[in-house]
């Protein structure tokens, strides 16, 4: 069983930075890919940000600039820095590992900026 545990995440002000992290473990193949999702009440869920093994990494439109997703593969950890952040930010932010041809999550955190 792949468990991914997630910590970060908390309350900010607007323009306020975060960092949230994110650990697979267990049976993971190696080449995996990680990333984030984020979903906020009423909204639907939306991909952050991804990152192959091999450092890839692609972010959605509203988020480039402000956010860096980054991975250690020795750790099996992807992190997501936040800079800059925004009201509109606000939401539960997940973490996922791709293993093989399943999504593993973690448990989700919540992300709370205020204006």
């Amino acid at each position: 069983q792949v468990q991914v545990v997630q910590s970060g995440g908390g309350l900010v002000q607007a323009g306020g930075s975060l960092r949230l992290s994110c650990a697979a473990s267990g049976s993971i193949f190696s080449r995996n890919s990680m990333g984030w999702y984020r979903q906020a009440p009423g909204k639907q869920r939306e991909l952050v940000a991804t990152i192959t093994s091999g450092g890839s990494t692609n972010y959605t439109d509203s988020v480039k600039g402000r956010f860096t997703i980054s991975r250690d593969n020795a750790k099996n950890t992807v992190y997501l820095q936040m800079n800059s952040l925004k009201p509109e930010d606000t939401a539960v932010y997940y973490c996922y590992a791709s293993i093989i041809s399943r999504l593993y999550w973690g448990q989700g955190t919540q992300v709370t900026v205020s204006s």
